[in-house]
């Protein structure tokens, strides 16, 4: 991995993100040092506060942000508030806002379902960022809740975020103030901090990567880092569902000796999903690529790091949910110091992971330390990808509840496409760990299509509702294209309250 003119030009467009540098950077883990930064950087707060998390949780982590927002905006701060509409069905109830609200800060969610508008809803703001008076941003995968804090019986989720200090923090306040102004009115310019405004606090450079619907620029980014890595590609990711595209250059770097690791939950907060996810191993094992399981109640983390060099953390997933249907931000640092520290990290996170291999490629564990790596000592199979079981594992059914779940599933139900299609079209060959999914295909559509011989009008009538529907909101669509007053970025729905 090289900074030099061509490479450059390339992350650039890939990223559609410009390098910018004289930042400090410090990497964070979990929610013990995540967000005691972020509460202390609140309780710091002079001018302005903007907070942007796909679900704040009604529980006790919850609260404790809740008090210190209400706390700041009282003092006079401006504090501004965004959460996903679909995120908090059923973490957050109506009522969690109204004393924040009532302390002054301003609140409003993202991408509210509406009539004329039936799948805009699909579209999340799934993003984690908090940025306070163009001082200090931190971007992460977490969101605020208890599942990252655990409990004395329960390991706290595993997750991953940074603190900026310097010229980027502005773009981070950037990506907020796009998304405040898609659903309401926009940010004074006064809360817009200039890059050029900002002192430069270090010399590490790094891209603030703002997603959003159909743009594919972390997609084509994650691809084109994994097309340039020369020794190392060690990825963490939460719900990873394989893209061809993705994982052929996964493989394809593997195949010319690049180091490349995937580590990934061993229980998820939505079950289906890793079932999913677990279909696509096989690939990319015979690919050359060491899959490996998290032994602990989540593994929620979105990072990447490529040969000590560069490195990524942020919102986004590893499945098209993420990387075409959602609005995520991540940051990309190209510095040796940084990457040096998220290798370390990865490495210590091996530690409690079982690796998954073939069962023609099972290795001892003294074997695979030779490479000069730590792993553990247990190892899962294929087919059946059993691993080990360890006293982590036994609390995995008493896992609280988390975020992010329509998201998932909706990438979920994507994986399952890809391997029905490839069981029709022969496209390629499926192992035995896809025939749990083609079971369960072959079952419900065997049940739609004697469900439509034996009752024909209850398939008959929901579909023509449903075309009804559709029919009327494209004409209206129509017609309020021919009003100027109606050209409204995606997600314009009337703020909360």
């Amino acid at each position: 991995m090289t900074r030099g003119l061509a490479a450059d030009l390339a992350f650039s467009r890939a990223a559609g993100a410009p390098l910018v540098d004289g930042n400090a950077v410090r990497l964070l883990t979990d929610a013990a040092e995540n967000y005691a930064a972020w509460l202390a950087a609140i309780a710091g707060a002079e001018r302005f506060v903007h907070f942007e998390s796909y679900i704040i949780h009604d529980d006790r982590a919850g609260a404790l942000f809740a008090d210190a927002l209400s706390e700041r905006a009282r003092a006079g701060v401006r504090v501004r508030v965004i959460y996903d509409w679909l995120g908090a069905v059923g973490a957050t109830p109506a009522a969690f806002w109204y004393p924040l609200e009532d302390a002054g800060v301003e609140v409003r969610a993202f991408n509210r379902p509406v009539a004329w508008r039936p799948l805009a809803w699909l579209s999340r703001d799934h993003r984690k960022m908090l940025a306070v008076d163009g001082r200090v941003a931190y971007v992460s995968g977490l969101c605020v809740g208890d599942a990252w804090v655990g409990s004395a019986t329960v390991a706290p989720w595993r997750d991953t975020g940074v603190e900026i200090a310097g010229p980027a923090v502005a773009d981070v306040h950037g990506e907020f103030a796009e998304i405040w102004a898609a659903i309401g009115a926009p940010l004074p310019a006064e809360e817009r901090p200039r890059r050029d405004g900002l002192e430069r606090r270090g010399d590490v450079a790094l891209r603030v990567i703002g997603s959003r619907p159909s743009a594919a620029s972390m997609m084509r980014l994650d691809t084109l880092v994994a097309g340039l890595a020369r020794e190392r590609l060690w990825i963490t990711d939460a719900y990873f569902v394989g893209v061809p595209g993705h994982v052929q250059a996964l493989t394809a770097a593997a195949a010319d000796r690049v180091d490349v690791r995937l580590l990934v939950p061993g229980g998820s907060d939505l079950p289906l999903v890793r079932s999913f996810s677990r279909a696509g191993y096989r690939g990319l094992l015979e690919g050359g690529v060491r899959v490996f399981e998290w032994n602990g109640p989540m593994l929620h983390a979105k990072t990447a790091v490529a040969d000590g060099l560069w490195a990524r953390v942020g919102s986004t997933n590893l499945n098209l949910q993420s990387w075409l249907g959602n609005w995520e931000l991540d940051v990309a640092v190209e510095d040796a110091t940084f990457g040096a520290a998220m290798e370390r990290m990865f490495d210590a996170d091996l530690g409690n992971a079982t690796e998954v291999v073939l069962p023609a490629r099972r290795r001892k564990g003294a074997e695979v330390a030779a490479a000069g790596f730590s792993v553990p000592s247990h190892v899962g199979l294929l087919p059946g990808v059993a691993a080990a079981p360890t006293p982590r594992l036994a609390r995995w059914r008493r896992r609280p509840r988390g975020g992010g779940g329509p998201g998932r599933a909706a990438a979920g139900a994507l994986r399952f496409g890809n391997t029905v299609s490839a069981a029709l079209t022969a496209t390629r060959a499926l192992g035995a760990a896809e025939a749990p999914t083609l079971v369960v295909g072959g079952t419900t559509l065997v049940g739609l299509g004697a469900l439509a011989a034996w009752q024909p009008a209850l398939l008959a009538y929901p579909f023509a509702v449903a075309a009804m529907w559709l029919g009327i909101t494209l004409i209206g669509a129509a017609v309020r294209m021919q009003r100027p007053t109606a050209q409204r970025p995606p997600g314009d729905d009337a703020p909360h309250g």
